[in-house]
């Protein structure tokens, strides 16, 4: 059978409060950020997984706190004294060990945000010893931070980010197909998210429904 051409259109995520799913597994995190702007020396680190949600809970922060968000790897010296004004969320922090002018500039945006009485939030895989930071200066107040640990998914959580992910993609699995993935499947958010991606492909390809069997196919590497 001829397969469709399927293209890589954009996922358009849910990232509201309502749509963040609450489990053992983030409870802490999310009760950490939700104690804004009670935090310990004005900052915050989200640590978890790939696909763990840190993203989401920056931007359930962001629209309480009024806060800006910007990847590490994107800082710039220049941007640091615009972004100080307001609170400031700054992502994947563990991606910058290797540039030395994104942890300079992530060193003066801490300090000046701080200083302007504003609130810093930064996530990365891992905590803050294990992100490689070569700067001493930025990695000390990196580690004087509170972390917030995302941990990995039990199956209720794996379940519901799995919905997610089908539900931004617009689609529908049957609970029992649902039940079977998560079974059967690697256990980690990164896996979830291949599976999602996987099964979205094939389902347009082939013009087909994603169901139990389809997701046994997916996972059995057809």
């Amino acid at each position: 059978m001829a397969k469709q051409l399927n293209f890589d259109l954009p996922v358009r995520a849910a990232l509201g409060r309502e749509d963040f799913f609450v489990s053992p597994a983030n409870a802490l995190a999310l009760g950490l950020v939700d104690s804004w702007p009670n935090w310990t020396s004005g900052k915050l680190v989200i640590s978890g997984p790939a696909g763990s949600g840190k993203s989401h809970l920056v931007h359930v922060w962001a629209k309480v706190s009024g806060a800006r968000i910007v990847a590490a790897a994107d800082l710039t010296e220049a941007d640091v004294p615009d972004l100080a004004r307001t609170p400031v969320a700054v992502e994947d922090v563990h991606l910058i060990p290797d540039d030395p002018a994104a942890q300079t500039a992530l060193f003066h945006l801490h300090n000046l945000t701080l200083a302007e009485g504003n609130t810093l939030l930064l996530t990365g895989i891992g905590a803050p010893p294990q992100w490689g930071l070569s700067l001493p200066d930025l990695l000390s107040r990196m580690q004087g931070a509170p972390v917030a640990v995302m941990d990995d998914p039990d199956d209720m959580l794996l379940m519901a980010v799995m919905a997610k992910q089908f539900g931004d993609r617009q689609l529908m699995p049957s609970p029992d197909t649902m039940a079977y993935l998560v079974k059967h499947m690697d256990r980690s958010f990164s896996a979830a998210a291949l599976v999602v991606k996987a099964l979205d492909n094939v389902s347009l390809s082939e013009k087909r429904p994603i169901t139990r069997a389809l997701a046994k196919r997916v996972l059995e590497g057809e």
